[in-house]
């Protein structure tokens, strides 16, 4: 998603010794910022982190930060869908409006940061469909394509997922020269 700047990419596998870091944050900025935060401290360098999650307007914007580990600690995407439709069970088609929220920060070693958000919007399908994808892909239904994003072809997910919005976003920052990314 940042093909064409003119920039080295490492990530987190490329360094040892990166803790795991605890997103307690109240939100996907904090999480994001915390994580970014914690590598360049560690690392001594620019760093990009993100936070991301599906947010359900009958829910309240649950799941939220809590996407990943909806149904408990050793969710799984399969256990997450679960406990989702089972939220929305009876729930009208016309209320189970949904979003895909991203939020990028890229931290720089001297404190400062940016933040690029995101937002991919849908509804919640009363059953999985499609293979491809991860989390909650198989029951997020985009009604203006009449399938789920589990039926997208990736290259096609890419260009407009919430992470695809964000990531152009900053790119575009970037390639401007309104960012003082180093």
């Amino acid at each position: 998603m940042l093909e064409g700047l003119d920039f080295a990419l490492f990530s987190l596998n490329d360094y040892n010794d990166i803790p795991e870091i605890i997103e307690d944050g109240k939100t996907f900025l904090e999480n994001a910022l915390k994580k970014a935060r914690v590598v360049s401290e560690l690392t001594g360098e620019v760093v990009l982190a993100d936070d991301s999650g599906l947010e359900v307007d009958y829910l309240g914007g649950e799941p939220g930060i809590y996407s990943s580990r909806y149904s408990g600690e050793n969710a799984t995407d399969e256990s997450n869908i679960q406990k989702l439709l089972e939220s929305l069970k009876g729930v009208p088609t016309e209320k189970r409006g949904a979003s895909f929220r991203c939020v990028l920060v890229l931290y720089r070693p001297d404190g400062t940061f940016e933040n690029f958000e995101g937002k991919f919007q849908g509804r919640i399908h009363d059953r999985p469909v499609g293979k491809r994808g991860f989390g909650y892909d198989p029951v997020f239904f985009l009604p203006e394509r009449g399938i789920t994003v589990a039926e997208l072809p990736p290259e096609v997910k890419n260009t407009i997922s919430h992470r695809a919005q964000a990531f152009n976003k900053l790119k575009k920052n970037l390639q401007s020269g309104r960012s003082a990314a180093w």
